[in-house]
């Protein structure tokens, strides 16, 4: 097999441009998605009526969550066509404006006091909305990055763009954490319930907009030999043509976003309702997770370009399976306090969702040129549904485990389906994006 084409002249500036802008896109897609957990946390009062039993307003805030992920599915089948038909960067473009302009939209909500219960009724539909729009950025975005990425960085590459995930949560944790010192948060007319939670909103929207005008002046599509045959129906020949490889990106993706949903969404929740953790407490031992997390994904991004997405997919499942479940259960089980939150919940963000140090290459390795985005996006988001009613499959647990320790359940499950996943797949590392003679080998 030939070795690595690197590029030379022009071509450097453009590979730049492309990273650049892809891991730019990642960071705020993901600040856009984390918003609502940590930042309406402490707001729940403006939204929901206080009379509301606890478990129903469980059930609310999990379903604004809920419906971004819903919608991202929509979003990766409506952009990926239009990526694979029509162009990479257009489409980013318009997904990127959307994302925009609802999250705006959100800073602007009025609350139960003002209009009752649609005030969170508009949340959960605007939440839907921006993650249609979600979904297609990551969909175009990412394989226009790894497309223009050389073969033997492309692991070191997608490592640096998904690593801006937990980094994005941890910047969200900090403002949120910077806006609780400065603003009281007690009762439902207090500063930060009213009107301080926007602050971050108003901070997403203008990432967006920045985003926009890099794509708008620094990137360029990628070469059509990488791009491939354009076909009028990618969905349709990615499920007539594909239905193993998806198949397969299914299983793994599910145990990642089930196991992303346990440390994202769960952990907050149990660090405040069982450990008793003030919200400042809660918000920093949150922060440190996902910037423990962000620090391994290189590590990992290089790992597998060293022995293979395959193995380390298998490998990385066990280590949910066994390390990341471990270390949720005795944080949970422990009396140190901040301490011990700190301490475990460091662990937690190295052996929960270090499945995305490599994502960004594999995706966009396993399927074919012509179907890449459509393929990515679709592998990426339509596993986010089972996952993201989480609350319900914890409720089944009740009485069967104590509350604050059936997270570690879903956790090992989800640790068995990334190894599970890695295992049926191919090794892609090597792959040639822009030969198409490795296609019967993904499919």
């Amino acid at each position: 097999m030939a070795g690595p084409r690197a590029p030379h002249g022009p071509d450097l500036a453009k590979v730049r441009a492309a990273v650049r802008g892809g891991t730019l896109a990642y960071f705020v897609d993901q600040f856009d998605i984390y918003l609502p957990i940590v930042v309406l946390a402490p707001a729940t009062a403006y939204f929901q009526a206080a009379n509301l039993s606890a478990s129903t307003t469980a059930v609310l805030a999990s379903l604004v969550f809920a419906s971004t992920l819903v919608g991202r599915p929509l979003g990766a089948v409506i952009f990926g066509h239009f990526a694979d038909t029509v162009g990479r960067k257009r489409a980013t473009l318009i997904a990127v404006g959307g994302f925009g302009t609802i999250t705006l939209l959100t800073a602007c909500l009025p609350g139960h006091e003002t209009i009752g219960m649609w005030s969170v009724g508009l949340l959960i539909a605007l939440r839907f909305v921006d993650g249609v729009f979600l979904g297609g950025e990551y969909t175009t975005a990412v394989p226009l990055a790894m497309e223009w990425s050389p073969r033997h960085k492309r692991g070191l590459y997608a490592s640096i763009i998904t690593s801006t995930s937990p980094a994005a949560y941890a910047m969200i944790a900090a403002i949120t954490l910077l806006i609780l010192r400065l603003l009281p948060s007690a009762g439902p007319h207090s500063a930060y319930v009213q009107w301080g939670w926007r602050v971050p909103f108003l901070v997403g929207a203008l990432l967006a907009a920045v985003l926009f005008r890099y794509y708008l002046k620094q990137v360029h599509e990628p070469r059509a030999e990488l791009t491939g045959e354009r076909h009028k129906l990618p969905l349709v020949r990615l499920l007539v043509k594909y239905p193993r490889a998806l198949a397969q990106v299914f299983v793994l993706m599910t145990g990642t976003w089930l196991a992303t949903n346990m440390e994202a969404a769960v952990t907050p929740a149990q660090l405040k309702a069982h450990l008793r953790l003030s919200s400042q407490q809660v918000t920093l031992t949150m922060l440190v997770i996902n910037a423990a997390a962000a620090l391994s994904y290189p590590l990992f991004g290089m790992l597998s370009q060293r022995i293979g997405r395959r193995r380390f997919y298998i490998g990385y499942g066990l280590a949910v399976l066994l390390a990341g479940a471990g270390s949720y259960t005795l944080l949970m089980a422990s009396d140190g306090g901040f301490g011990a939150a700190l301490g475990f919940g460091a662990a937690i963000g190295v052996f929960t969702v270090g499945t995305f140090g490599p994502i960004a290459a594999y995706l966009t390795e396993r399927f074919p040129a012509s179907i890449r985005s459509t393929g990515y996006g679709v592998g990426y988001s339509l596993a986010l549904i089972a996952p993201a009613f989480y609350q319900f499959y914890l409720q089944q647990l009740d009485g069967i485990l104590p509350e604050h320790l059936a997270p570690a359940v879903l956790i090992a499950l989800a640790g068995a389906l990334i190894s599970l996943g890695g295992f049926l797949g191919p090794e892609t590392k090597d792959v040639d994006m822009s030969d198409d003679s490795t296609i019967p080998a993904l499919s």
